[in-house]
């Protein structure tokens, strides 16, 4: 989610500044390509760009036709064919063996409901959302309907139903199975001619509840930041949880165990990380969170700690499920040789990108077949892909 952040915050900042910009979108890829459908890169008119679309292959080009659509003020669909073996004619080798099909679009900061504002939307409140965007590639010369809706769960942002009432409606209907699956999808839509619906699932950012402000701690609020996370530290020494020693961290909550579990919000997209060096205040944490349910608590310290831990819960009469057991990951993180910090934070954020993906952590270069893996194919041409 880090990479909507920051391509809303360039939207901002090209629009305080009086510059045009376009939004290029993957919506669909054949083959193996660097970056999946939901891939996104803001183009200002000066050039600047935020955001990508592969892995630095396409940039140069797809800059040029941005400044074309913001020039024209017309969407248009660009299609990158890298399986041809004359790489050349990007003036790369691009290295990738698939057909990208990106979606160009010019931004109109006057409607309250482009793109990005859309994009700006979802990012609003913690709620899992849809963003829908429609285009053709048998007519890719043709003006492309593009991103116009986003669905939460109790609302419809957008002006689709009005513009195009039947391609809505079967929008409207597929909606629910793409919470439900909560991947992404592209699909048909039947009785038009060739065309396609991107739909895009989108999560809030993951919250990281961060149990401790030891040194270290440090390296790993600088990662969790690197990757986008909403960050809590939370402790009960005011000379250790500072602003000062961690200026990346969105929220800092002082206080004894039994104190700070009430300030604490969680929803499903929410980890923790319980660091504090301090059995007491972990065991009552421990204790407030398996009325939660988060799908990742780490336990930094050895096995027999993390054992400690639960035998003083059911102590306390606390009776720990199967289910809240399996949450729990004691040891922390991956076990790839680290012993520095910086290396711990490492294996931790590995394990918890594994975790929350719902990956078995592997050597890619194991892997039969693509590395994204085609995960849904129907008779009508829907195929789905894991949520970038």
């Amino acid at each position: 989610m880090k990479e909507i952040n920051n391509i809303v915050a360039a939207y901002d900042k090209a629009e305080s500044q009086g510059k045009k910009t376009a939004l290029a979108t993957v919506v669909k890829v054949d083959g193996s390509a660097y970056r999946r459908p939901g891939a996104r890169m803001l183009v200002t008119e000066d050039g600047e760009l935020t955001g990508a679309i592969s892995g630095g292959c396409l940039e140069g080009d797809a800059l040029r036709k941005a400044q074309l659509v913001i020039f024209q003020q017309k969407p248009m669909l660009v299609t990158y064919d890298t399986t041809d073996e004359d790489d050349q004619k990007f003036g790369v080798g691009l290295g990738c063996n698939g057909i990208i099909h990106v979606l160009i679009e010019p931004l109109d900061p006057n409607d309250v409901e482009n793109p990005v504002a859309l994009l700006k939307l979802s990012q609003r409140t913690r709620e899992i959302c849809v963003m829908t965007t429609i285009f053709s590639l048998k007519y890719a010369s043709a003006e492309q309907i593009g991103t116009k809706v986003l669905f939460k769960k109790d609302s419809i942002t957008g002006t689709l139903e009005k513009e195009h009432g039947e391609i809505f409606e079967q929008i409207r209907n597929e909606i629910p199975s793409v919470f439900e699956s909560q991947h992404n999808k592209i699909s048909e839509c039947i009785g038009f001619d060739a065309v396609h619906v991107f739909y895009q699932f989108i999560k809030p950012p993951t919250k990281l509840l961060l149990f401790g402000a030891g040194n270290d701690v440090i390296p790993l609020v600088k990662m969790a930041h690197i990757l986008g996370y909403e960050i809590t530290l939370i402790d009960g020494r005011k000379n250790y949880a500072t602003s000062e020693r961690f200026p990346e961290v969105n929220q800092i909550i002082l206080g004894k165990a039994d104190e700070v579990v009430s300030k604490i919000e969680f929803d499903s997209n929410t980890i923790a990380l319980l660091m504090t060096h301090n059995f007491e205040y972990e065991a009552q944490v421990l204790s407030a969170a398996q009325m939660q349910s988060l799908p990742y608590i780490g336990i930094l310290g050895p096995k027999k700690k993390t054992e400690k831990l639960k035998e003083r819960l059911e102590a306390n009469g606390i009776k720990i499920s199967e289910g809240f057991e399996s949450k729990i990951y004691a040891p922390i993180g991956l076990d790839i040789g680290s012993e520095t910090p910086e290396e711990i934070a490492l294996a931790i954020f590995s394990e918890v990108q594994a975790v929350m993906k719902g990956k078995s952590p592997s050597f890619l270069r194991d892997k039969k077949g693509p590395i994204h893996m085609e995960e849904l194919k129907s008779t009508n041409s829907t195929l789905a892909y894991g949520n970038q």
